[in-house]
């Protein structure tokens, strides 16, 4: 396992230097956390691994939230339970602990995704539900023509489904989720129809792939997007996505059962 930074997060991002304003910029989204929720089922007890500030924990369940990074927990709001200090691949938990596991964009920042994964399991009785993106989709967004570094960071970072499946086992159910145009959880395509919103360089460190893209491409990147906006060209290519409701792209759900 990787070592863990100063702040204890683990895994490839140091969410201390970061990881600030991502309560602002990544509030659940109701129509994701719809998706997450039927997934769970009947659960009563979920572990939350790789929890952060909180995000998709539904409050009508018994949670317990895992999260190395101290920044990431102490945005927690006050009506959630405070996170455990844990990694993912050490799961501080007895052996089927929680009637579910839960992990909501997490997996790829594991030093070892699938040693996470097969903790979870562990630690579950019932459903797995996992929110993660197909690393073979994401260099369809429209983003990738302004800065390709981003999309190739994600798309080196995330798993692959079938990876993640195999280290799950069981049976598993793999369902894409549309992104709603005025999603309220800022992710790269949460921005499909709205590129302005990629202007603000807090809704970018909001997004991790972005740590690993240098200064000067963030600046070619403003500065591009910048001037195809004032001149047109951006909605001469895409301006179609302002008013499409949602965005089949990248954005998949995984729900595995033991067998």
């Amino acid at each position: 396992m990787d070592e863990r930074a100063c702040d204890g997060s683990a895994g490839d991002v140091d969410y201390g230097a970061v990881g600030g304003g991502y309560a602002e910029h990544r509030r659940p989204d109701p129509r994701i956390a719809a998706r997450i929720d039927r997934a769970l089922g009947a659960a009563r007890t979920v572990v939350n691994v790789g929890a952060g500030a909180g995000s998709y924990e539904a409050t009508s369940r018994e949670v317990t939230a895992v999260e190395p990074s101290a920044a990431m927990r102490a945005q927690r709001p006050p009506h959630l339970a405070p996170a455990i200090d844990a990694v993912a691949e050490q799961l501080p938990f007895a052996d089927d602990s929680f009637d579910a596991a839960m992990t909501t964009f997490s997996v790829h920042q594991w030093s070892d995704p699938a040693a996470g994964l097969r903790e979870l399991r562990r630690v579950a009785r019932g459903p797995v539900v996992v929110l993660t993106c197909d690393p073979r989709r994401v260099r369809d967004f429209w983003l990738y023509a302004y800065c390709p570094e981003v999309l190739d960071t994600e798309a080196r970072r995330y798993p692959g489904i079938d990876a993640l499946a195999s280290a799950l086992g069981g049976t598993v159910a793999v369902e894409p989720v549309p992104i709603p145009l005025d999603c309220s959880d800022g992710f790269n395509e949460a921005y499909y129809g709205r590129p302005e919103r990629l202007l603000d360089p807090g809704a970018r460190r909001a997004c991790s792939a972005w740590s690993f893209v240098d200064e000067p491409a963030r600046t070619r990147f403003a500065d591009a997007l910048r001037r195809d906006l004032a001149d047109g060209t951006w909605d001469a290519r895409h301006g179609a996505l302002r008013e499409q409701r949602f965005l089949e792209g990248s954005l998949v759900l995984l729900r595995a059962l033991p067998d």
